[in-house]
């Protein structure tokens, strides 16, 4: 009898353990969808002086696009990964696609040239994974006459300082197994591995995932800095 009651006691205290911590993460992203502008963090990345292009990034939430820019992020989206999509589990259909990216929750980043036209963007949230508070990045895009010129790099970094920042345990992201291009940016110039959560291929079935979901931890002890400018670079 004693036994048993050590035993629900124990489990008892797990759990109130595992609710408070529930409690304090989920309260720690309330705070970041609370933040009116996730840039007043990182002022310094506001602006974009690289590799012979100057652009300004600003913040929006999807409430806040305007219709001429839901457009742009939506048609830059289906135009660069509508293919991926039908070629993985996932299939592509527009209404769906859409809803997702004006959801309330959905943040962006978005990259604008010097007449104030887009370039690129990352579609974020702050959000709970398997009770863990973090950043979700759903898209990241350049344009095509803008790739490789360090803008793609810059957004992320955006995010793991905007995550550090926001005190979120880790950045995450998925992306399709056939996008060789966007694995090798994420996993090897962004140092993102594959996540304890991502679903291995189950080796009594056929059956085989199309996508890897990739992270990286941020460590409250390191501060992300901003890198100074380098034409070397190889990135987005």
């Amino acid at each position: 009898m004693g036994r048993k009651s050590a035993k629900a006691k124990a489990k008892k205290q797990q759990r109130k353990e595992e609710s408070a911590k529930y409690a304090v993460s989920f309260a720690k992203v309330e705070a970041a969808n609370k933040i009116k502008d996730p840039l007043d963090l990182v002022a310094p990345f506001r602006k974009y002086d690289r590799n012979g292009i100057s652009l300004t990034i600003e913040f929006f939430r999807a409430a806040d696009l305007s219709q001429e820019l839901i457009d742009w992020v939506f048609n830059l989206t289906k135009k660069n990964l509508k293919k991926l999509y039908e070629e993985s589990d996932w299939d592509w259909k527009d209404k769906e696609k859409l809803e997702e990216m004006t959801e309330e929750k959905a943040l962006y980043l978005i990259a604008m040239d010097k007449d104030s036209k887009p370039v690129a963007f990352t579609h974020f949230r702050f959000d709970m994974e398997w009770d863990e508070e973090l950043v979700y990045c759903y898209e990241l895009l350049v344009i095509e006459e803008y790739r490789r010129k360090g803008i793609g790099k810059f957004l992320m970094q955006i995010l793991e300082l905007v995550a550090y920042k926001t005190e979120m345990i880790k950045v995450m992201l998925t992306t399709f197994k056939n996008n060789k291009m966007a694995e090798s940016f994420f996993m090897k110039a962004m140092k993102y591995t594959t996540d304890e959560t991502s679903p291995e291929d189950p080796v009594w079935e056929k059956r085989e995932y199309k996508y890897h979901i990739l992270s990286k931890e941020i460590k409250p002890s390191k501060e992300i800095k901003p890198k100074p400018c380098c034409k070397s670079q190889v990135c987005k």
